[in-house]
């Protein structure tokens, strides 16, 4: 017997905004028993610019949660908390390693609430860290968006958070469609399936568009310096300043250090949505794919492994275990596999998968410009100052490289980017069916484009990216051309 189809009210899943709440985050906790956190945030960046956030939140009151009533409330207090939190371990000449009681203590009742481990999640500083400028307009239109919270202040760290905000907001309809597609194959509906499958690879090149904004009002040398370093997690974080990992003091004195991988787009759930649906498969990093299981083509689904499983622990529960019931019940690969002379069917499951090939493209180049050319410069810049000089530098992710003097860079995560995130590329074009769309989705980076597959409508060029056959990336344009040869980096990984 076939498993039910999963019910989105069950998981927290909008059919509108999916996995972004229907309702508008609140900006304030209503009750004023919460006014000392309030205070805190409304006054953050300033606190941070006079260094003293340690002090204020030392002296702030240990406040129970009993009194948030509804989720919203508690999203409200994981994100601020988790800002609190960075901004305490982040804000200082040196990290501290010690997060006090006043932000520990309810920090992690919130994370047991809404089952997150106790940092700045993506769901922290992005799915509950919005609002829209006027209710009446689009939630997915990047110029009717705001965020309630930044850790600097600067249109840079808003336009971050908001792009990936945008991107689940646009992609968010997907989510029920493509559940119908997969009740139209069990009911063996093929023309439900093509339709669905064309409207999700144009869907994607959409996406690919809004991830492009981010160079609009993002500047990279902002996010390296300024953003990022507060974005970090307590993860593989030893060069930083945090060989131990933190420790969130509970008042029992017992409490461990642990080790947390920082805010990553990773921790969407909408990416691993993608991959499920399509029936893409993901390796640990450096394994390479076996003879069976690329001749196995209609082999079930195998769980995902490595990284991107870890990162679902990152997830909020209910999001992890819809895409728990969603592995269940994926079934397009399988049908298309079963019907490859349907060319309209074949051509519209190529096409997605060179849609999300391309989007992974595009933020490989992102991160490439945002993370490799500025840990160049950084690392140019260790060269030619004087020891006085670099004793004063403040201790953070985004000088680790220069002080240490590591070749590899840390991503927030603490994880090795670059060469997850070719693979991760790589690995989305396996499944294709096409002989030329397989050679073409195999074979590094190119222009590929939805005109490519056939009356769909619109064309995503890569573009501005050319890849050898080692796998050394070669990015052209006015930031001019650098191969990224170093194995760790971080701005987001998809």
């Amino acid at each position: 017997m076939l498993p039910p189809l999963p019910r989105l009210s069950d998981y927290d899943v909008s059919p509108r905004n999916g996995f972004l709440p229907d309702e508008i985050p609140i900006d304030i906790l209503p009750d004023a028993y919460y006014q000392p956190w309030e205070t805190v945030v409304r006054n953050f960046q300033s606190l941070i610019l006079a260094k003293r956030l340690r002090r204020i939140i030392d002296a702030l009151p240990v406040l129970d949660t009993d009194l948030l009533l509804t989720e919203a409330e508690w999203r409200r207090a994981y994100s601020i908390l988790g800002f609190m939190a960075h901004g305490y371990i982040w804000g200082g000449e040196s990290p501290a390693d010690i997060v006090p009681p006043s932000v520990s203590i309810p920090f992690l009742k919130a994370c047991r609430h809404l089952e997150l481990p106790p940092v700045a999640t993506y769901a922290g500083v992005c799915l509950w860290n919005w609002r829209p400028l006027f209710n009446n307009e689009s939630m997915d239109s990047l110029d009717n968006l705001a965020t309630h919270m930044t850790f600097t202040g600067s249109l840079d760290e808003s336009w971050f958070y908001l792009v990936s905000v945008a991107i689940e907001a646009r992609a968010g309809p997907l989510v029920p469609m493509m559940i119908e597609a997969i009740a139209a194959v069990r009911r063996n509906d093929t023309a439900t399936v093509i339709r669905a499958l064309r409207a999700f690879a144009e869907r994607l090149d959409e996406l690919g568009t809004l991830l492009e904004r981010m160079y609009e009002s993002c500047d990279p040398h902002v996010f390296y310096h300024r953003i990022r370093p507060f974005l970090a997690g307590s993860k593989n974080m030893a060069d930083a300043g945090l060989p131990n990992g933190v420790m969130f003091d509970d008042g029992t004195g017992e409490q461990p250090y642990v080790q947390f991988s920082g805010g990553s787009n990773a921790q969407s759930s909408i990416i691993q949505f993608f991959d499920v649906v399509l029936g893409v498969e993901h390796r640990p990093t450096g394994e390479k794919r076996s003879e069976a299981t690329a001749s196995d083509s209609d082999a079930v689904q195998s769980p995902p492994h490595g990284f991107i499983q870890d990162m679902r622990r990152y997830m909020p529960g209910t999001h992890r275990r819809f895409l728990e019931h969603m592995e269940q019940v994926a079934n397009i690969r399988q049908h298309v596999n079963l019907n490859r002379s349907n060319r309209a069917l074949t051509t519209a499951y190529d096409a997605c998968l060179a849609m999300l090939r391309s989007l992974r493209d595009k933020h490989i180049q992102l991160v490439s410009r945002y993370i490799i050319i500025k840990s160049r410069e950084s690392r140019s810049h260790s060269r030619s100052i004087s020891p006085q000089q670099a004793k004063a530098t403040r201790v953070n992710l985004a000088n680790t490289l220069a002080r240490s003097g590591s070749k590899k860079l840390r991503g927030t995560g603490g994880t090795a980017l670059i060469p997850f995130l070719k693979q991760a590329r790589d690995e989305t074009g396996e499944p294709a069916i096409d002989a030329w769309a397989k050679r073409l989705l195999n074979n590094g980076p190119g222009d590929i484009g939805i005109a490519a597959f056939g009356g769909l409508d619109g064309v995503a060029s890569i573009g501005k990216m050319r890849e050898g056959v080692d796998g050394e990336v070669e990015i052209v344009g006015l930031a001019g051309t650098w191969s990224v040869d170093d194995s760790e980096g971080g701005i987001c990984h998809w």
